[in-house]
């Protein structure tokens, strides 16, 4: 909003200083200042009126240290994560750029979404609250929603020239344009390192049809969104873990959005992408303001209406940027979350099967839960887990020259 009146004042009153809104990294600091100011300010009093209406977490008794005294922390407090979303980028983005809106919908989308599911296990005493398939039903929607958008939309394109010795590229190393795609992703580590959707599916069947990546879209929203539900375990991990994923994937849209830097990265040149640097930044200002009272021990914890969110963002801000194949490191934390889950379950029930009795690869499952039974504390484990993020997020930024 702030852009297009600054960008009126420079244009019809000569404004003084009204350029500086032109720049991707002023209204990014903005909004990332903007969004913590929102959560410092405004945090203690969302505390407030979520323990004025009894909004308290039901903790299950599952052994752990400290669990207990847990019981009654306020929760729902994604609310605070999504207005500290949404108010900076309405003040400082874009908001006819198509990725901004699609971040819009998507942030609004899953956080209707873990609100049901919070407000039924808070007010309808439902422990289960929103029904499994409910939710897969809303994040397919969503993927659906994001691949057809990536796919279809005219303003979603890869920009690629032709070079002197007459082959094509996505960086801009001559003026003569060649094609426009929207259908390419980046392959991590390979020095040619462009996947053509397209081209699979040709393979695939005679029909060149986009179903194969939307399929890839439904997959990385529904994966990434639950990935960090179950990471939402201790206080501070999950939102410590998504700032550092979306300070990782702010520089990824910096860089693919401006065509000097994608050309001497030699990257896809993504037009309008840098538009979501500023989105970014106030989905880290937001998790960072949150941390603020999540740290241990929480005064609010975020619920599904917050962690749901989280990762559907980070889904949709990868695929934005051709990067979700890099989500598997980007997003390691996660990853290996859901994974002890799956292989605690898994190895559980083949051992049931095979000896009689279940047993068990970790004390407990998400992996946070088993250094606990360890005698870790969570804030060790929690930050930890956020050098290991810290990592990951230096690897996969290194895979911009590293091929």
């Amino acid at each position: 909003m702030l852009y297009y009146i600054f960008d009126y004042l420079e244009k019809h009153f000569d404004l003084l200083g009204a350029g500086v809104f032109k720049y991707i990294s002023f209204r990014a600091g903005m909004a990332a200042l903007l969004s913590l100011l929102i959560a410092l300010l405004f945090g203690k009093k969302i505390i407030t009126f979520i323990q004025n209406k009894q909004i308290g977490e039901s903790i299950r008794d599952l052994g752990l240290q400290g669990q207990m005294e847990k019981r009654g922390t306020p929760t729902m407090g994604g609310l605070m994560i999504i207005l500290c979303i949404i108010v900076p980028t309405l003040f400082f983005a874009k908001l006819s750029n198509v990725y901004i809106i699609l971040l819009l919908v998507s942030t609004i989308w899953l956080g209707f979404i873990g609100f049901l599911d919070d407000y039924i296990k808070v007010f309808k005493k439902n422990k289960e609250g929103l029904e499994g398939k409910f939710k897969i039903v809303g994040q397919v929607t969503l993927g659906l929603i994001v691949g057809l958008t990536l796919y279809y939309n005219g303003e979603v394109v890869i920009r690629k020239y032709q070079l002197p010795n007459g082959t094509t590229s996505t960086i801009e190393s001559s003026t003569k344009y060649i094609d426009e795609e929207s259908n390419l992703t980046t392959i991590p580590f390979m020095k040619n390192n462009e996947l053509d959707y397209g081209s699979i599916s040709c393979l695939i069947s005679d029909n060149c049809t986009p179903l194969l990546y939307i399929l890839v879209v439904i997959l990385v929203v529904t994966a990434v969104s639950n990935g960090a539900n179950i990471t939402d375990g201790i206080d501070g991990l999950a939102a410590g873990t998504s700032a550092i994923i979306a300070l990782t994937l702010c520089v990824f849209a910096y860089v693919s959005g401006n065509a000097i830097f994608a050309s001497y990265l030699n990257i896809m040149y993504i037009p309008n992408s840098g538009e979501m640097v500023i989105f970014g930044a106030a989905f880290m200002g937001a998790c960072i303001g949150f941390l603020w009272f999540n740290s241990f021990p929480a005064q609010i914890f975020m619920g599904d209406t917050g962690s749901l969110t989280l990762g559907g963002v980070i889904a949709v801000l990868a695929l934005s940027v051709r990067k979700e194949l890099l989500l598997p490191v980007i997003c390691g934390i996660f990853l290996i979350e859901n994974l002890s889950v799956m292989m605690q379950v898994a190895y559980f029930k083949y051992t049931k099967k095979k000896y009689g009795e279940g047993r068990r690869i970790f004390k407990m499952s998400p992996l946070h839960h088993h250094y606990q039974k360890s005698g870790f504390h969570e804030s060790k484990i929690v930050t930890r887990f956020w050098i290991v993020g810290i990592l990951l997020a230096i690897l996969s930024l290194a895979t911009l020259k590293l091929r």
